[in-house]
């Protein structure tokens, strides 16, 4: 067999491995893997520089498919070259407990870089990738880090706007090393793309600043796909686009250009008379011939050689090594969290200008961390100092990102930076507008991606701009996101602890800040009770009724506490940063701090709904806000130490503002 017989073998098997799970599994989407597999193959035979054998080396080519819905064509790729998969695990395409799922999970299928799915994520994603790889390129220089990030994107990607706000980045950046393929197939769920979609992409990518290649009717044809990916390779002041017409389906008979191929299982007479124009035996399924298998695998050792010199590199490597070595491991450097500062009881600082201060003081000591704001840098307290300096075209070690008003594009952007590693990205905006990146903040949740989100703005305590901007509902919307880390801060030494959880653990962190200056209160600077959701701020002896605050509302908490007390009611207040933190810790904590059958009424701005789990009475906000000073709205709203008072002393039973000693006196 000559080498292009068994190329064009190995393409055919792919293609019969796309038909082959979709129709086991009676679910799945075929078509577009068959239509790609000889791109697929050209990436991974030919161009990507990567070891199966160590999916994780740092310098590795990226490769993202930003079409999750053709994820058989990643775990076939990922399966062929040795990354770990069996043919087990292709026979058991999306079934319960398998690592090949309907959509690509990180660290859940060995290969895979990100999680993508909703259409888009991916493309936000590789432009993270590739950001990250020019910045630490800048910062610790080539023979360390030079990858390229290749992307399969879809017309579904190019529609969904997280991918105009990432392309549109990407292109003021100029972030080269970045190739995406379009897969422009004229095919979507409903039927032809021209139902719906009629951009002209090329000249649309042109204008944001892209290197666009329109390279036709090649899909089949690996030589010319090969020359268009290395021409797109060389382009380093810009992000590429090659557009590629393909047919999905190919070569189905019956279902080639259709949108049956693209969602549905081909049948299992259409699979025997594709397999047949493909030379494969018809009636076998998941079939792998030795020769395709030696093949592909020799294909997923071919970077060995060049990671194993990256490792002797690295080995001894001189300069910043303690540094490369905790942006890798996503931490500080030893020592890190005695640079956070903190305030003294009686200052007043709001909490989004505490974590910048906190960003400030441990810049040096965390190298990991860089970001900003979606065009409200300094509303959110990401505003880095400036000596970070600003990653620019010209400036490519800035720490300092400015992501514009595109918060989907930032959330989506800052997923690939920290899965692509030695990035811990920041990222701010107003709390109200965490709904405009709510999908790509969950990603993060499920991928486990270690960002922190400085959600500033927390309630209507921010004031003149009104209900549009006033944020209700959506703490306890994040707050039911599982495995986002939320905390609401009560002052400016709280805010330094959450910014020491944040970079001490995995995954996503949410930091609620306000934007009205908040008194530093007694008892919270450097109180481990922060990492634990929950402690008792104020106590007494005795209590007979517990105030839980968050946020802004514990020093209202507080306030109304001395009312209570006044009047003869001993009142324990608890600081709850952190509802997720504290539900993690053992139960005997909890009811230490909250103890059953102690009456409990929870105060904070914003939405009442959940606290039932811990409050018998609530005060809060259950309509939209309004348009005044922020003092003025709070009170309207009844956020206020007399109204937690009242309400105490209503669960108490208790309808007198002073307690029986009192009127004694």
């Amino acid at each position: 067999m000559t080498d292009a017989e068994l190329q064009q073998r190995s393409i055919n098997v792919i293609r019969g491995l796309a038909m082959d799970a979709p129709q086991a599994a009676n679910s799945g989407h075929p078509g577009t893997a068959m239509a790609l597999a000889p791109l697929a193959y050209t990436l991974w035979a030919r161009v990507m520089r990567y070891d199966a054998a160590a999916p994780d080396w740092p310098n590795r080519d990226r490769f993202i498919l930003s079409a999750g819905h053709a994820s058989i064509l990643l775990y076939s790729m990922l399966y062929l070259t040795g990354h770990g998969l069996q043919l087990d695990d292709i026979e058991a395409f999306r079934q319960w407990g398998s690592r090949t799922p309907g959509h690509p999970e990180v660290h859940h299928t060995p290969g895979v870089e990100v999680t993508t799915g909703p259409l888009g994520q991916g493309f936000a994603n590789a432009v993270g990738m590739a950001l990250a790889e020019h910045m630490l390129r800048a910062r610790f220089g080539e023979q360390l880090f030079d990858h390229h990030t290749f992307v399969i994107a879809s017309d579904g990607d190019l529609e969904e706007g997280i991918s105009h706000e990432a392309a549109s980045l990407a292109g003021h950046l100029g972030l080269g090393k970045l190739v995406v393929v379009y897969d422009d197939n004229h095919i979507s769920i409903d039927g032809p793309t021209e139902l719906a979609f009629s951009d002209d992409t090329a000249a649309r990518f042109a204008a944001y600043g892209w290197h666009v290649d329109r390279i036709g009717e090649v899909a089949n044809d690996v030589d010319t796909l090969e020359a268009a990916l290395r021409r797109a390779m060389v382009v380093e002041d810009r992000p590429s686009l090659v557009i590629l017409r393909s047919h999905i389906g190919y070569p189905s008979p019956t279902y080639t250009d259709t949108a049956h191929a693209h969602g549905s299982p081909l049948g299992e007479e259409e699979v025997r008379a594709t397999k047949e124009i493909l030379g494969l035996p018809p009636g076998e399924r998941f079939w792998v011939p030795d020769d395709v298998l030696a093949h592909l695998r020799q294909a997923g050792r071919r970077g060995r050689t060049e990671r194993e010199s990256w490792e002797q590199t690295w080995s001894s490597w001189p300069e910043h090594r303690e540094e490369i070595e905790a942006c890798l491991q996503g931490r500080g450097l030893p020592g890190w969290e005695a640079k956070l500062p903190t305030w003294q009881p009686g200052e007043k600082v709001a909490t989004r200008n505490a974590g910048k201060a906190c960003i400030d003081a441990v810049l040096d000591v965390v190298p990991g961390l860089v970001g900003g704001g979606a065009d409200l840098t300094g509303n959110t307290g990401t505003e880095m100092p400036p000596e970070a300096g600003t990653f620019s075209r010209t400036n490519r070690a800035g720490r300092q990102i400015h992501f514009g008003v595109r918060e989907h594009g930032m959330g989506g952007i800052m997923n690939g930076m920290a899965l692509h590693g030695g990035l811990i990205p920041v990222g701010g905006t107003f709390f109200v507008f965490s709904d405009y990146m709510r999908p790509s903040v969950r990603l993060a949740a499920l991928s486990r991606a270690k960002v922190i989100y400085s959600w500033s703005h927390d309630s209507v305590g921010l004031g003149e701009d009104g209900p549009t901007h006033q944020p209700i509902e959506q703490l306890a919307a994040m707050r039911a996101m599982p495995g986002l880390r939320v905390i609401r801060p009560a002052d400016a030494n709280e805010t330094a602890m959450a910014y020491r959880v944040a970079i001490e653990s995995d995954g996503p962190t949410a930091l609620i800040l306000s934007r009205q200056n908040l008194p530093v209160l007694d008892g919270t600077a450097g109180n481990a009770g922060v990492a634990k959701g929950a402690y008792v701020l104020r106590d007494v002896d005795d209590p007979a009724v517990i105030l839980i605050g968050t946020g802004s509302e514990v020093a209202v908490a507080l306030a109304a506490a001395d009312q209570l007390q006044a009047g003869g009611i001993a009142t324990r207040v608890v600081s709850m940063p952190s509802w997720d933190l504290f539900a993690a810790q053992p139960v005997a904590y909890r009811q230490q701090v909250l103890p059953p059958g102690l009456p409990k009424v929870s105060v904070e701005a914003a939405s009442t709904f959940g606290w039932e789990r811990y409050a018998d009475r609530s005060v809060g906000i259950d309509s939209f806000g309004a348009s005044a000073p922020g003092p003025v709205v709070l009170e309207q709203l009844g956020i206020t130490p007399e109204q937690v008072a009242a309400a105490a002393r209503e669960l108490l039973g208790r309808t007198d503002p002073v307690g029986e000693d009192q009127r004694a006196r």
